[in-house]
């Protein structure tokens, strides 16, 4: 048994180390880029930390499965003067939720649900739920579902960003008290502290609050995926991270993407910065007393991980491949292309994003916002998807010319211009198009 056990050990890990080797530096030309156009971005992100808009920028891009960009400029730590490196460890906060999806579409791909199966199937306390319309309880139209978990339109909150009576209720059930932080400003309003502890707590908590909207009607930011999260555990039998490390982190090669942050990779943890009253960056979390090390039980797919720039491309890249990296297939070609899709009516998608130029053009998946039509105001293709966190980090994926990106900060709140314009000077450095 321990030999068994043992060749099953090495088996995983070479598996691991095969998915790693993926994803070589090249140079841009091969792959139809700019090296001299390419150059631009980095002096753009220095000029951002020059500023002090920000502590400290990573970006990185690949095409066709290679590495043309990788850079970082600044400090990871304003206080102790850290740089940013190679392996730096970032809050990716809301690009969990992209991974957390995936790791449920595994399971949906063995059978395990369906996308319209309700939610009330695997988590009960969901049954037979209220809407709160005009001021008065009314029946749900219908049970809602897995699909509308994923794309934000079960018709559940986050608390946290509006004002809303429901909003209030969830406030209540997650902090004891009706509080009304503005979580833009978090590291400045000082929130009180969760009395959730685990996914169940937080099913536990909102369970029998009514819905916000009628299930598939709106879309609206929430705690939805958090509730995938529930599901995924429910259905699996495993804790989240355990699933979500065997199943997707693991064959994938990601070892620096996690819950909690090992000991031993406390060093490379950033440090969160924000903007102080008088201008000046300040630290607002630091790594050895941050809620993401020493025992951490709530595992958020809504916002919970850590990772690295190496780790995150490595997803995005097998994304864009089509559910595959390296040999390694997690998903099939034909749940990408899902998962991809628009799950919005063109009602909702003006609601969505109404920016002139982009309203109509943008939609929302499963976990992702999705480009329905190429922009006319911005550069990126039909089919693009992407998604951000709150602390500044942000990717998206254009199949049609194989292209990923990410963005790295440790910032809230971050400036929103970096992310528009490091798109720009990465569609820019294209010299040959798919």
């Amino acid at each position: 048994m321990r030999i068994k056990t043992f060749l099953l050990t090495i088996l995983i890990l070479s598996s691991a180390d095969a998915a790693a080797a993926d994803l070589k530096r090249t140079k841009p030309e091969y792959v139809g880029m700019s090296t001299e156009r390419l150059a631009k971005i980095k002096p753009l992100m220095q000029r951002y930390v020059d500023e002090g808009k920000v502590a400290g920028i990573q970006t990185i891009i690949a095409r066709k499965g290679k590495i043309v960009h990788f850079e970082q400029v600044g400090k990871l730590d304003i206080d102790t003067g850290a740089a940013i490196e190679k392996d730096s460890l970032f809050r990716i906060y809301s690009m969990t939720k992209p991974l957390a999806t995936t790791a449920a579409m595994i399971l949906y791909e063995e059978g395990k649900f369906l996308l319209d199966d309700p939610v009330e199937k695997y988590l009960p306390v969901f049954k037979n739920k209220k809407v709160l319309v005009d001021g008065a309880l009314v029946n749900a139209t219908h049970p809602f579902t897995i699909r509308e978990l994923m794309s934000h339109t079960a018709g559940l909150t986050y608390g946290i960003f509006g004002n809303s009576p429901i909003d209030q209720q969830y406030r209540i059930a997650m902090f004891g008290e009706q509080n009304n932080f503005d979580f833009s400003g978090i590291a400045n309003n000082d929130p009180p502290e969760s009395r959730l502890k685990t996914l169940d707590d937080l099913v536990a908590a909102i369970g029998p609050i009514p819905l916000q909207y009628q299930p598939g009607t709106q879309w609206v930011y929430s705690l939805s995926v958090d509730v995938l999260g529930a599901i995924i555990e429910t259905i699996s039998g495993q804790s989240l991270d355990v699933f979500m490390t065997e199943r997707l982190f693991t064959p994938l090669g990601m070892k620096d993407t996690f819950f909690e942050v090992p000991e031993e990779k406390l060093h490379r943890f950033g440090t969160l910065h924000t903007m102080g009253e008088d201008g000046q960056l300040k630290v607002v979390d630091r790594p050895a007393t941050s809620d993401f090390v020493n025992n951490v039980s709530f595992l958020s797919a809504g916002g919970g991980l850590v990772s690295s720039a190496m780790d995150y491309i490595r997803y995005s890249q097998m994304m864009v491949n089509g559910g595959e990296l390296n040999g390694v297939r997690i998903l099939s070609p034909t749940t990408i292309d899902l998962m991809t899709r628009n799950q919005l009516s063109y009602d909702m998608q003006l609601k969505y994003d109404p920016r002139p130029g982009i309203a109509g053009t943008t939609g929302f998946g499963l976990g992702f916002g999705v480009k329905t039509e190429a922009p006319k105001t911005a550069s990126g293709s039909k089919g693009n998807f992407r998604w951000a966190g709150i602390g500044g980090t942000d990717f998206w994926c254009d199949p049609k010319e194989n292209l990923t990106a990410i963005v790295l900060m440790q910032m809230i709140p971050y400036p929103q211009s970096v992310r528009a314009e490091f798109k720009n000077l990465t569609y820019q450095a294209i010299t040959e198009m798919n």
